[in-house]
């Protein structure tokens, strides 16, 4: 499903803060230590939605939820990621077709380390192969990289509904949210949205989705117009596609 026309460059830093998270037996650090004043990575990500060109929804959060996600992702407040994870609920994109996790919120009741859980790791402090950051209505999944997708650890894949294959975005978190924020999106889902689908998604819930029939892998279901659809549990789309792989031979990653 993914063009070859937004492929920007990785950044040093995202790279480094994205693979702490990833990173197997890491130190366990305080929340105390991963919050900084001023919060550079949240101002950072305001900046970039004060020019998106896509819709983009900052969803409330409790501060004292965002503490506690913090500190089990273990990822600062100066990085894009931990300004998400600090500061929002989760980010909702062109009217929700995209949601991007954070401390989780009465319209996206899913927060980062909750939602993957038992889905990359079992325990907190195991390593992590692949770490879930956002989805789409779709059920497609946008993961960063632990090493289990390819060599390029730290980078953005997405797992795309219309092939069940784990694709490789070539971008970092941070680059993932810029292409959200002004990248184009009926480029990237081109054949996959149907007419006057902004009302349909306006009215999902976070923890949902869309299941298809026929599903958009298979060859009958190539014309998402013909297709039928019904909103479904997320998990339920993420336990049917790991599931679908599985009996395809694509294993639990690659």
């Amino acid at each position: 499903m993914i063009p070859n026309y937004y492929k920007p460059g990785g950044r040093l830093l995202a790279f480094i803060l994205c693979c702490l998270i990833l990173k197997a037996n890491a130190q366990v650090r305080p929340v105390e230590s991963l919050i900084y004043p001023g919060d550079s990575g949240w101002v950072l990500v305001q900046d970039w939605i004060r020019v998106a060109t896509n819709k983009v929804e900052v969803l409330p959060c409790d501060s004292l939820k965002a503490s506690d996600v913090l500190y089990e992702v273990q990822v600062t407040t100066r990085s894009p990621m931990g300004g998400v994870i600090f500061k929002t609920g989760g980010l909702l994109i062109d009217h929700g077709w995209i949601r991007i996790l954070g401390a989780g919120s009465k319209r996206l009741n899913r927060c980062m380390p909750d939602w993957n859980r038992g889905k990359t790791f079992n325990e907190y402090g195991e390593h992590t192969p692949f770490y879930l950051v956002a989805d789409d209505v779709l059920g497609g999944f946008f993961a960063i990289n632990g090493g289990a997708l390819g060599e390029d650890v730290g980078k953005m894949y997405y797992l795309a509904p219309d092939n069940l294959k784990w694709e490789p975005m070539h971008y970092s978190y941070s680059d993932f949210l810029r292409f959200c924020f002004v990248g184009d999106l009926d480029a990237f889902y081109k054949g996959y949205r149907w007419n006057n689908w902004q009302a349909e998604v306006d009215t999902l819930s976070g923890e949902k989705g869309f299941s298809f029939y026929p599903f958009l892998w298979s060859k009958e279901g190539v014309d998402i117009s013909k297709d039928t659809r019904k909103a479904v549990p997320i998990e339920e789309l993420y336990i049917a596609t790991m599931d679908f792989r599985k009996q395809m031979g694509f294993g639990p990653a690659k």
